[in-house]
């Protein structure tokens, strides 16, 4: 569909999800692993996360969006479409820096679960303790 046209790109991260966002000029259409954005994410607050950076650049309805998204969950991927979204977003107009850094649309988001540690039954949870 989109073969050989130039694309803004930009890959997104929260979590442990990762989004690979492109961006191309077209007509405002979402495309999220091959599905169409109101297929792949149920809820209306998913769909109004990934169209966050287009509603404060005002450029809905500009941009044809293709994301290849893997890892986590629904919400840790629509906040990695986001990311990946800002910063491809950024790629093709510079004077978006301001608006996007304002809002902290630019900002990785780093909470991931904390490893397993040896010796203890979760990555914080010690065993529980026997005196005999």
């Amino acid at each position: 569909m989109f073969e050989g046209k130039p694309y803004f790109y930009g890959t997104g991260r929260r979590k442990s999800s990762v989004a690979r966002v492109r961006v191309y000029n077209g007509t405002g259409k979402i495309t999220v692993n091959n599905r169409d954005i109101d297929d792949y994410f149920g809820l209306e607050t998913l769909k109004l996360i990934v169209r966050q950076p287009l509603n404060i650049t005002n450029t809905e309805g500009k941009f044809d969006i293709v994301c290849n998204v893997t890892g986590g969950g629904v919400t840790g991927q629509a906040g990695a479409i986001r990311h990946g979204l800002s910063r491809a977003l950024l790629s093709a107009d510079e004077e978006f820096r301001p608006l996007l850094k304002k809002a902290g649309l630019l900002t990785r988001d780093p909470r991931m679960k904390e490893r397993k540690k040896y010796g203890l039954k979760g990555a914080r949870r010690a065993p529980q303790f026997s005196k005999r």
